[in-house]
């Protein structure tokens, strides 16, 4: 998996080019907790399930139905005052639900693991994209500070933090040029 910088350093980009007015604590907090949702299943490797099944990790809380049914609960909650079901509403539905869904994305340009059952419950083949040039992150804070979590960091700098600031740059200046008209 990519590491927790990496999902939300991506969801972060993602939330600043959404229209201004959702931006709020509450916004920003389930922003984060759906970035990083779909790793709730590693509490199955304690649990026993193995880690190819479908209720294991990279099972289906990585896949598009659990980022679908994530996007169409979340904005409810994210925004209470928002009308259930009006445009705004599915404006925040289809945010929540890529940004659920750009972790099994970003999980699937890495190095390691079994791939991503990104069809599940339907279909629990596991994919990987053909590039993957993240270095998988290590499960658990104690391997993370390692020369190995080290590495991951690095990897996500490259891979993740670069076109992220480059992304964030583009849309600032795209949005100067805008009001400057």
């Amino acid at each position: 998996m990519a590491s927790a910088f990496g999902h939300v350093a991506v969801a972060y980009a993602m939330g600043k080019t959404l229209n201004s007015s959702f931006a709020s604590t509450r916004f920003w907090a389930w922003t984060v907790l759906c970035c990083v949702l779909p790793d709730v299943d590693v509490v199955g490797l304690v649990l026993g399930i193995p880690y190819d099944h479908v209720l294991g990790h990279r099972g289906l809380t990585h896949s598009i139905a659990f980022a679908m049914l994530i996007g169409i609960v979340v904005p409810r909650v994210a925004v209470p005052t928002i009308p259930c079901f009006s445009i705004r509403y599915g404006i925040l539905g289809i945010y929540f639900w890529l940004v659920t869904l750009s972790h099994g994305f970003l999980d699937a340009v890495t190095d390691g693991g079994l791939g991503i059952a990104f069809l599940a419950p339907f279909d629990t083949t596991r994919y990987f994209f053909p590039w993957r040039p993240i270095a998988v992150s290590p499960i658990g804070l104690s391997q993370f500070f390692s020369s190995w979590g080290l590495g991951v960091l690095l990897s996500e700098l490259i891979w993740i933090g670069i076109p992220v600031a480059f992304w964030l740059m583009g849309y600032r200046i795209i949005g100067r040029a805008n009001r400057s008209k």
